[in-house]
């Protein structure tokens, strides 16, 4: 492989030429109009125009794509994560113009990135998925459905796609009239798939996802686990790995079940396989896999010493594993802080605009992974993540104690950022000596700062 073309942006663009670097294979980054100069584009080998600012004209158009790695003779397309990273006809593409996807093979993306198929995959495998569906694309069928299962509170979800988008808890019959539609439609315009299921809802569970990563020869590794449950409306604010405070067995079952589930999807490349740990019933249940490299995939590298976007550029060549599971050994904490530019004290507002000054803070256990400088562009068409901070430690409380000082040290000018909200995350007590779940930050820590910001 000589030259890879990065087919995505800001933060992961820049993360993804780090490791062609790294590789020693040469980095033609697809810009659109409004990322010409931006980091990611400073320090890429070369660029590729690929149209407008607009993601549906530029960064969606497998067209595009495709056409810019032939222009540029590339061997290869890295998709990053979001925008086209799912999308089997991008994958397609690729084969038909003789070009290597880097990530899994079209069959492979779609037994995975079709939630129905991955669930039903799972169950053969014995995999715990709880109460559910198949897919429903009717209120009359959702009705039916929610009759049959008769184990409120349920969770409407969409078929494709992730990040919460068409998820709604459902309480009882009139919620499914409710937002059946208004769910189906939102799924339909973010993934062009308004296929919805139901399953049961875990009233107070745990975000739990493995990183695993496969070669085309068979080997299959899971690199520990991540815990990511302080989220917003589906939308993780705060990674760390690894998920503390479970029993050591549930652990060794979720890691296994994992694997298993690689290997029954036929998995290549790297990618993640998400669950929810009932912490009421010290038990789990399979959510989804995720095709692709994950946004927190940093702190999973921080605590295994593994660079996984430089495993996704060997697999793709024909490599087997660098490692065997036997060598994955996990070593201290990590915590990511997701750094958006986003008003928190208007509703999570995201705010375009320009950074006028710019200051990362450094030392040993600190890494930032960003598109950020003085002067740089946060467009509005876009994803409004500028940075992850993420520390490493030898324990949890030394981790939150290094993220507070490096977010102390952070210092970003011209935009608001959710930095304070994370700054005040790490002085909480409650978030400092319990793991927390899923509603912890939307029902007990938001109400509550909020008031004092506000």
């Amino acid at each position: 492989m000589r030259r890879v073309l990065i087919a995505n942006r800001g933060e992961i663009a820049v993360r993804i030429v780090r490791a062609c670097f790294d590789e020693g294979i040469e980095s033609v980054l697809a810009v659109s109009e409004c990322d010409r100069d931006s980091l990611a584009a400073r320090l890429a080998d070369r660029t590729v125009a690929i149209g407008p600012s607009p993601a549906s004209d530029s960064y969606l158009s497998v067209d595009r794509i495709v056409a810019a790695a032939l222009f540029a003779e590339c061997d290869a397309i890295h998709p990053g994560y979001g925008f086209l990273s799912e999308r089997t006809d991008l994958v397609e593409a690729c084969a038909e113009h003789g070009i290597t996807f880097i990530g899994p093979p079209a069959e492979v993306m779609r037994r995975s990135g079709d939630k129905l198929t991955a669930r039903h995959t799972a169950n053969d495998l014995g995999i715990p998925t709880g109460s559910g569906t198949a897919g429903l694309l009717t209120v009359e069928d959702a009705l039916a459905a929610a009759d049959a299962l008769n184990d409120y509170p349920l969770l409407l979800k969409a078929s494709a796609g992730g990040g919460g988008r068409g998820m709604t808890v459902i309480r009882n019959r009139e919620d499914v009239q409710k937002h059946f539609s208004r769910s189906s439609n939102e799924a339909e315009r973010a993934f062009g798939d308004g296929t919805i299921y139901l399953e049961r809802y875990v009233e107070f569970a745990r975000h739990v996802e493995v990183q695993i990563v496969a070669d085309s020869h068979g080997n299959v590794c899971h690199l520990g686990e991540r815990d990511c449950s302080t989220q917003r409306r589906y939308q993780k604010l705060v990674e760390e790995a690894p998920a503390v405070g479970l029993p050591q067995d549930l652990l060794e079952r979720v890691r296994n079940a994992a694997v298993d589930l690689a290997k029954g999807l036929g998995y290549i490349g790297a990618g993640t396989v998400e669950f929810l740990v009932d912490t009421e019933r010290n038990d789990f249940v399979f959510l989804e896999v995720n095709a692709r490299v994950q946004v927190e995939h940093p702190v999973t590298e921080m605590v295994s010493g593994i660079d996984i976007v430089r495993e996704q550029l060997r697999i793709a060549q024909g490599h087997p594993l660098s490692f065997s599971q036997e060598d994955v050994v996990l070593d201290g904490h990590a915590i990511e802080c997701r750094i958006n530019a986003e008003d928190v004290t208007n509703n999570f507002l995201p705010r375009p605009g320009r950074i006028s000054r710019w200051v990362a803070p450094q030392g040993e256990g600190i890494r930032i992974d960003t598109y950020a400088f003085d002067g740089a562009e946060i467009p509005p068409y876009y994803d409004s993540m500028i940075a992850k901070l993420i520390v490493h430690s030898d324990s949890r409380e030394n981790a939150i104690d290094l993220m507070a000082r490096a977010l102390e040290k952070l210092r970003v000018e011209g935009v608001p950022t959710t930095a304070p909200l994370h700054s005040a995350l790490m002085a909480d007590k409650e978030f400092q000596h319990s793991p927390v779940t899923t509603k912890w930050l939307e029902d007990e820590f938001l109400p509550s700062w909020e008031a004092q910001v506000s």
